[in-house]
């Protein structure tokens, strides 16, 4: 049985008994991996020793485990909390951003397949919620990152039907669908995967796939921006997860 040790970011949990959790993991270096943390609640000092007293939801910590080619369950044998965020249990603001996130990461990437620079933005995006002032700003770059990540990121250069290179304009229109913008289409098409973009989102955008600074970008303009890439995912996954709404409750990219 191959044995594991990994950082990880708890984006799943569940009780699997009075004592124990079934958890999803995003780790470093393996991707996401289901596992079974027997023992995990209990409250005796060795079950706290090794599981610093339970894995909660949208924390980092170092796991351990082991997988056996017999079950989808890795068996978790330890897990050291490192990061516990606690912002995220205080604000509702962030933690509803950062269930967003788990939202969306889980969804977007399969078992098993490493994605280190996902975890990295999302390792970045959680403790980076604590700022109140920058949390748009965080989930724009996280969403970006992953985007990028999983070869999905929208076409800002070129006309999503035509291929060709997209005038400057006041406005333009994403189409989910196509992956990208386009200069024209017809009003009686625009729909929950096409909508109107204002020029100014569409240089905001550029300036996060360049790795620009974005923190003179008021929290409105990266909110309109953050609501583009939410229908991109939305149109990607061809449903909409329960999280997404806090963004898309608003209308206007």
């Amino acid at each position: 049985m191959p044995r594991f040790k990994e950082q990880a970011i708890c984006i799943r949990h569940l009780d699997w008994s009075e004592t124990s959790q079934i958890v999803v993991l995003l780790t470093e270096s393996r991707g996401k991996i289901r596992g079974l943390a027997k023992g995990s609640k209990r409250t005796s000092p060795g079950a706290v020793a090794r599981f610093s007293g339970g894995i909660e939801l949208l924390t980092l910590g170092q796991v351990v485990g082991m997988t056996r080619p017999s079950s989808e369950l890795a068996t978790l044998t330890e897990w050291d909390l490192q990061r516990p965020h606690h912002h995220l249990r205080t604000n509702l603001e962030a933690h509803r951003l950062g269930m967003y996130a788990a939202d969306v990461t889980h969804a977007m990437l399969a078992d098993d397949d490493p994605h280190p620079a996902s975890f990295g933005a999302l390792a970045e995006l959680l403790s980076a919620l604590a700022d109140e002032k920058a949390r748009q700003h965080a989930l724009l770059r996280f969403q970006w990152a992953l985007l990028e990540d999983c070869g999905y990121r929208p076409r800002l250069d070129s006309d999503a039907h035509t291929g060709q290179a997209l005038p400057a304009r006041a406005n333009y229109i994403f189409d989910a669908r196509a992956g990208g913008l386009t200069a024209e289409v017809d009003e009686a098409r625009l729909n929950k995967d096409i909508w109107r973009v204002r020029r100014e989102t569409v240089e905001l955008l550029h300036r996060v796939r360049e790795g620009e600074p974005i923190a003179d970008a008021s929290e409105e303009l990266c909110l309109r921006a953050n609501r583009l890439l939410c229908v991109n995912v939305r149109a990607i996954l061809d449903r909409e997860l329960p999280t997404m709404p806090l963004l898309l409750k608003g209308q206007g990219m």
